[in-house]
């Protein structure tokens, strides 16, 4: 909702973290209850013929074959059937591994995994040892490793479970990396049912109304699978970048680092090259940012495209930026679901070059002097705006683009949402009702870093 109260003088500050790509990580047991409390509103159950137990296998030696067991064909590379008074087992059976034995699922379960777990012991009285969880989404030609090495120090069986993101079709592999013999049993994974999805990346509204219009040429609406835009010709670079993060986005691509030219622009429209921001002393600032879109390779690729970037100096990009950025994830991590839109104003930031630069690309990027971002935050569930209420946390800033933005935390950035309205006159959360705009657009967020 616009306002024409006055935009309210903030100190620049952030803080001075790092960009990493977060893992999945290992917990033990006495963190699960913890971490399927924040969870509470994603139903889950094993997924079809598990857990796998091991009782119907029969696999005598260690040389490496395929098996046929209740949850689908496995194989087992320096790897058999354990039966012997020395096997940890629950039942009868479990599975034994020596060397650097695998165990290998020759299937995908369907519907992705919330978590999987299983039991692992040292055979007899063996040495210690490690063991490791693979994840593959695409058949099996690559892995990528689960959380954390998990060592195997007692005699009797002991659980490990480990919290994950998928939502497609993936396989497991467990991996012994060192020791002794060790028996892995009861492995079970649990389906994600009725959880996060990939929701409309602009479902809160389109807050300049763009259209794609090439008569609209500042204002030009580009719709992608993976975020939307507001492109804006005269400055080079998008008005606003609209997306939406829930764990339903969320795998294991690499950051590709792809920068490319995007071809989608309409003819005569000006297209930024990745050389565009070569020695100007300013960053390929991601609007969306890439660890948002890693589910697969095509959306991270999505993100490296040109008119996701805007100048922004290394400070803000890599400290004050990223910063924020981990924030929204540690929300997602905690069980929500988010709606995002990025962009800059103005004109002239601070790079490392020193001094005051209007311009990059012989003139046809305006560098902003301060870049933006609007979160809405909710917990995970089905139509968003209908659930966005008075108490809906609403997260706005403004962060100067400056080589000093990072002196101080992020949250010292934080404005009202009528705020920024004023500034950028824009309409933002147009689809939400007026009176719950009314409410959660007047004051700034103060809720926890």
């Amino acid at each position: 909702m616009r306002s024409t109260s006055k935009f309210l003088a903030f100190i620049a500050l952030s803080l001075l973290v790092i960009s990493c790509r977060k893992e999945t990580a290992y917990e033990p047991e006495s963190m699960q209850k913890d971490r399927q409390s924040t969870s509470a509103n994603i139903a889950n159950r094993s997924a079809s013929n598990f857990p796998e137990g091991f009782e119907s296998g029969i696999k005598t030696s260690y040389t490496t074959g395929n098996v046929v067991l209740s949850s689908g064909s496995w194989n087992f590379n320096d790897a058999r059937i354990g039966d012997a008074t020395g096997d940890r087992k629950t039942g009868a059976k479990s599975a034994r591994m020596q060397n650097s034995g695998m165990l290998t699922m020759n299937f995908d379960v369907p519907n992705g995994a919330s978590s999987i777990s299983f039991f692992h012991g040292r055979y007899n009285r063996e040495a210690n040892g490690n063991v490791e969880l693979w994840a593959s989404i695409n058949g099996g030609a690559s892995w990528t490793q689960v959380g954390n090495t998990i060592a195997v120090t007692s005699f009797t069986l002991t659980k490990a479970t480990f919290f994950t993101n998928f939502t497609g079709p993936v396989r497991f592999q467990v991996r012994k990396k060192d020791g002794g013999r060790i028996n892995i049993d009861d492995i079970d994974i649990q389906e994600n049912i009725g959880g996060p999805t990939q929701d409309n990346n602009i479902s809160m509204g389109n807050p300049t109304a763009a259209v794609t219009d090439i008569a609209s040429p500042n204002n030009y609406l580009m719709v992608k699978n993976q975020y939307a835009l507001s492109y804006n010709n005269g400055r080079g670079s998008a008005n606003w970048v609209g997306w939406h993060l829930s764990t339903a986005w969320k795998g294991l691509a690499p950051r590709c680092d792809c920068f490319a030219v995007d071809n989608t622009l309409p003819t005569g429209f000006y297209k930024a090259a990745t050389s565009s921001y070569s020695n100007t002393g300013f960053d390929r600032g991601h609007m969306c940012p890439s660890e948002d879109r890693d589910l697969n390779t095509t959306d991270n690729a999505a993100t490296f495209v040109m008119t996701n970037m805007m100048p922004q100096s290394p400070n803000l990009n890599r400290v004050t930026w990223v910063a924020l950025e981990n924030y929204c994830r540690t929300l997602m991590d905690n069980g929500n679901e988010l709606y995002i839109m990025s962009g800059g104003y103005g004109t002239g930031g601070t790079g490392s070059n020193g001094g005051i630069t209007s311009t990059i690309a012989s003139g046809k990027i305006a560098v902003p002097a301060n870049c933006w971002k609007l979160i809405v935050v909710l917990p995970v569930g089905a139509d968003d705006v209908n659930r966005v209420t008075t108490t809906t946390r609403v997260i706005a800033v403004s962060m100067p683009n400056t080589q000093t933005v990072n002196s101080q935390p992020w949250g010292n950035y934080r404005v009202s949402v009528d705020d920024l309205e004023a500034i950028l006159g824009y309409d933002f959360l147009s689809n939400v009702s007026p009176a719950i705009q009314a409410a959660i657009e007047a004051n700034a967020d103060n809720g926890p870093l």
